[in-house]
Order: structure tokens, then sequence, then C-alpha cells
């Protein structure tokens, strides 16, 4: 096995035992855990790239996919692990700025995900903090704006382009 691979073996492990250790609050808690009961609460965040973007409750950045519909989420399996969609047990409400219409579809899995102007929202797991923009142009995802405005693929300078199918399969 070669140092590279070991090491980004080694990383991966890392990672794993520090979100599961973590008290912190993540992407997963609410993207991939347990819904909210009352509803889920999308809102708004400034940010230097992206102006007025949308947050999930717990602060962290949301995002559409380019490959998904009003009525279908594309990214399932090993995607959603990726990109933990933004769940809700009833109908999603509007914190301060939202302008745009929220809404609700039915996952493959039977789960109920939040969307913003027909586009089913999700967190990007490579997102550590609020205010992290770090998933733009990564697979086919942009940072959701208010009023839907999603940005051009590659406007986030930490973002990788993509010019094949990624490793997700989507």
């Amino acid at each position: 096995m070669s140092a590279t691979r070991l090491l980004a073996l080694l990383g991966a492990a890392v990672l794993a035992v520090a979100a599961c250790s973590s008290n912190a609050a993540s992407p997963a808690a609410v993207g991939g855990g347990a819904p909210a009961a009352a509803g889920t609460t999308v809102s708004t965040a400034s940010t230097p790239n992206f102006g007025v973007v949308l947050t999930g409750p717990n602060g962290m950045t949301l995002y559409t996919h380019s490959g998904d519909s009003a009525t279908t989420s594309t990214c399932t399996a090993s995607c959603a692990t990726a990109w933990p969609p933004l769940e809700t047990t009833s109908q999603p409400m509007a914190g301060t700025g939202v302008t745009g219409q929220l809404g609700t579809l039915t996952r493959a899995d039977g789960a109920t995900q939040v969307t913003y102007g027909g586009m089913p929202l999700y967190y990007w797991q490579g997102d550590a903090k609020a205010g992290d923009v770090t998933g733009n142009g990564v697979e086919g995802f942009s940072v959701a704006t208010v009023a839907g405005a999603a940005p051009a693929v590659n406007a986030s300078p930490a973002a990788p382009a993509s010019s094949s199918p990624g490793k997700y399969g989507y």
C-alpha cells in the first residue's frame, strides 16, 4: 500500500472518529438524524463570496444539486452520506430573510426532505462550521442562495472543478 493511500485512509479514520465523538452541532445531526418535530426552520446567513445563503437549523450552509427536480432527489446512498438531506417531519418554516417558497418532497427512502423554490436542500460533509461554503461546485452541488439565484458552479475558489461524473455515481 502506498504511503499516500495509507495517509488518506488514516485521515479518513481520524475524521470519522472526530465526527462520532464531537459534541458540536454537525450537519448529520439534522440532515441524517431525527428531524425536528415541530418542523425544520430554514434561515439565512451572509457570506463574502455568495451573498445571502440558506442555512439549516444548526447554522450550516445548505446546497442544491443540479441533477434534482421539484419532485425527485437524485442524491441517494453514498451521495446522501456525503450530502445529508435536510429532513423534516412537518411543513418547514422560513426564518428571517428567507423570501422564497419552502416545501417538501418524499425521498426514495421515505424520508421527507425540505425544498426551496422546488429544489431539495442538502448539507455538505466537508463544511466544518457555520459560514463554510466548501461544497460549491463539488459534484454538481451549488450553494443555495436566497431567491434561488444559484452561483456559477466554479464561483468558489475552494471547490474543485469536476468535468466527469463524480465518485458517487450521479
